[in-house]
């Protein structure tokens, strides 16, 4: 027999967040596992790079919003509280400010960056719950290959060094040189 992990609830995970001793620390809920998430430096470096340029592209032209790093936990889903690394929602999706708590719906565009201890299959399990939710596009980074995959309801393609990330039909003009998303 073999031991598992106990599993939590969103209301579990909320009160195990808002304890004193976590209170500067970063967590998810997935499938009821409380994951912490310990971003490097490189992973910083990276989600900024991204955070950055898709900010300067879509504030000047009032797009939406986007957001590094905020929780979102889908109404009825009682096992899963989400932290995306990097996300875009369309200007008319956009909802009141969360001051307290998840943001009620997933975004439009959602970043994974790979910390050194993500599994690429847990990331891709991500990525699918994601889209099952509504997120139309989904980037799983991975900063020790420079490689990024791109995943959509109908998509899935490798982007490599040389190659240009867009926004498709999410954010249609964005595009940044995969260069510069591991640009120091």
């Amino acid at each position: 027999m073999t031991d598992r992990a106990k599993l939590y609830t969103v209301d579990e995970f909320e009160q195990f967040i808002d304890l004193p001793e976590n209170a500067d620390r970063l967590f998810e809920l997935i499938d009821g596992e409380i994951v912490e998430k310990v971003p490097t430096e490189e992973h910083s470096i990276v989600a900024g790079n991204i955070y950055s340029a898709l900010r300067a592209f879509v504030k000047p032209r009032n797009l939406g919003r986007v957001l590094f790093e905020v929780r979102h936990q889908l109404t009825g889903d009682t096992e899963n509280s989400r932290l995306p690394d990097v996300e875009f929602t369309h200007a008319e999706r956009v909802q009141p400010v969360v001051k307290r708590g998840a943001v009620p719906q997933l975004p439009d565009l959602a970043v994974e960056v790979k910390s050194p201890t993500d599994r690429p299959a847990a990331m891709r399990r991500k990525a699918l719950y994601y889209l099952d939710n509504g997120v139309q596009l989904v980037c799983l980074v991975y900063p020790d290959t420079q490689r990024i995959e791109v995943l959509g309801p109908d998509t899935l393609k490798t982007l490599i060094m040389g190659d240009t990330l867009d926004g498709g039909d999410v954010l249609p003009g964005f595009t940044l040189a995969v260069k510069d998303v591991f640009e120091e």
